[in-house]
């Protein structure tokens, strides 16, 4: 198989990936891994490991390693946040994307934050968000739109 054809493989298993098609994606990236190992190829890769196999730990390592090898790409960020979503780590998710956005930018990161729905922080810091107090206040600031 010649370089192209391995590009083309691994082009062909982050598009699948990124429109949701994870099984495909799992089939092209792993032969494709096979043939040349790239940060980027491993890190989609271990998303599809996470999203169909459920190797969550597993998938969490690759991309660790993946971040170690190229700290600057934001598809690493975008992969791993996506991971700790499936594993219920929504904070965690956050702050990795938002990790991501440092390096460059990136549409996909930027509508998993949409997606995701970031909250303000409460109006009295020392109090949970959950308090009557920060509720309501929060509530008539944001009519009064100084908020």
């Amino acid at each position: 198989m010649t370089g192209t054809d391995v590009d083309g493989l691994i082009n062909q298993g982050i598009k699948a990936a990124n429109s949701g098609d994870t099984a495909y994606a799992l089939e092209c990236l792993e032969q494709a891994v096979k043939l040349r190992s790239t940060p980027r190829a491993w890190t989609y890769l271990a998303f599809c490991l996470a999203k169909e196999r459920k190797q969550i730990d597993y998938a969490i390592k690759i991309c660790e390693e993946a971040i170690r090898k190229d700290p600057r790409s934001s598809s690493h960020y975008l992969n791993l946040g996506r991971i700790n979503l499936l594993a219920g780590r929504r904070t965690d998710a956050i702050r990795l994307f938002r990790q991501g956005l440092l390096y460059e930018r990136n549409l996909q990161i930027e509508a998993e934050l949409r997606r995701l729905g970031l909250r303000k922080p409460p109006v009295i810091g020392f109090l949970g968000r959950e308090h009557l107090l920060n509720k309501y206040l929060g509530i008539m600031l944001t009519k009064l739109r100084l908020r």
